[in-house]
């Protein structure tokens, strides 16, 4: 059982590491580490905080970031994927 919380604990820390020092989104961690969205975001969204709040303050912040600016990321993919099928045509 404490094994079970040590690996628990270990991972978020590594997610939240990741994510502060990387300014990395969610979707850049899961892929990285090979688990999914969802379990990175729970991870680092609640139980993080449990394990280390000064960590947790600064994964929250580029998360906030992140939050802020998807549409711009978004628009750009979006700009990119008919450049690229202008080019192609």
């Amino acid at each position: 059982m404490e094994n079970d919380i040590t690996y628990l604990k270990d991972r978020v820390i590594m997610f939240g590491k990741f994510i502060a020092e990387n300014g990395a989104t969610v979707r850049q961690t899961a892929q990285r580490f090979g688990y999914s969205k969802s379990t990175v975001h729970k991870d680092v969204s609640e139980r993080l905080r449990d394990f280390s709040p000064s960590l947790y303050e600064k994964t929250s912040a580029v998360l906030a970031k992140n939050k802020a600016e998807r549409h711009l990321r978004g628009g750009m993919a979006t700009k990119r994927k008919y450049e690229k099928k202008s080019e192609e045509d």
